[in-house]
């Protein structure tokens, strides 16, 4: 990997991290676009800084809610908890056989036509939704649930999430922001069990580290981007056009690799 490649990556990660179209998804396309066949664990590590690019961007862009969090009655961040062990399970139950079998680009063309359908099933519900409501603990949960669908790359774990915000009928603009707080626990366990991955690979003293801080601050700028955008899209409910994105994605990458 040389510079250019780790800025174009870092883009992606940042934008799609929090646009509802599946970073994860967009990461493996983009590698293989561009012929990259390194190992697991140095995208791994690369993965981890970019992730502390989109974790900077969203808790700058969200400190007063972050802040919220830890005041009394302390029912957000109780809350905020229930919401992130779907996804805890659906990772340590399920990581090894999702690395396995969904690991390239082939089957990412059904992931992201799912996405596209939550999508603008989430903007049909919104906009016909008069009496918007508080998020409490059945949006969370739902919420949650949803978040551990989003573990499978393609599928958009923003999108999944607003989705699953927005079915129980709770205000979108609460949703979104509550979407993005639920991403800080979950790269903050990323970063976590990837460093100890990355420490057991024994791959620390091959890094690009040049690369790996270019990643990152681009990822910190587009994601910080991302975060502003969405929260203006959220607010008003217009997905439609990341489904159309989506679905003609989908389209294409099923033309590309089962045509």
């Amino acid at each position: 990997m040389v510079w250019w490649q780790a800025m174009i990556l870092g883009l992606v990660q940042g934008l799609t991290e929090f646009l509802p179209v599946s970073s994860s998804g967009h990461l493996i396309l983009a590698r293989e676009l561009m012929g990259l066949n390194v190992d697991g664990s140095s995208y791994l590590l690369f993965d981890i800084t970019a992730h502390v690019g989109t974790l900077v961007a969203v808790v700058i862009v969200l400190y007063k809610s972050v802040l919220a969090l830890f005041k009394k009655p302390y029912k957000n961040i109780l809350m905020l908890a229930v919401a992130t062990v779907p996804a805890v399970i659906v990772g340590f139950t399920c990581n090894g056989v999702i690395d396995e079998y969904f690991g390239n680009a082939k089957y990412l063309c059904f992931f992201f036509m799912t996405t596209a359908v939550l999508m603008i099933v989430s903007e049909l519900i919104a906009k016909r939704n008069a009496k918007p409501k508080e998020i409490g603990w059945g949006t969370a949960i739902a919420m949650g649930v949803m978040q551990g669908v989003g573990v499978f790359p393609g599928i958009s774990r923003s999108g999944s999430t607003i989705f699953g915000g927005t079915v129980t009928g709770a205000d979108s603009k609460k949703v979104a922001t509550f979407s993005f707080l639920m991403s800080i626990p979950v790269i903050l366990g990323s970063l976590f069990f990837g460093v100890i991955d990355v420490a057991k690979s024994g791959t620390m003293a091959n890094v690009n580290w040049f690369c790996m801080l270019v990643g990152a601050v681009s990822a910190f700028v587009s994601g910080y981007f991302a975060v502003r955008v969405m929260l203006k899209i959220i607010a008003k409910a217009n997905y439609k056009w990341f489904s159309l994105y989506l679905a003609l994605l989908a389209i294409l990458t099923f033309a590309f690799y089962f045509m």
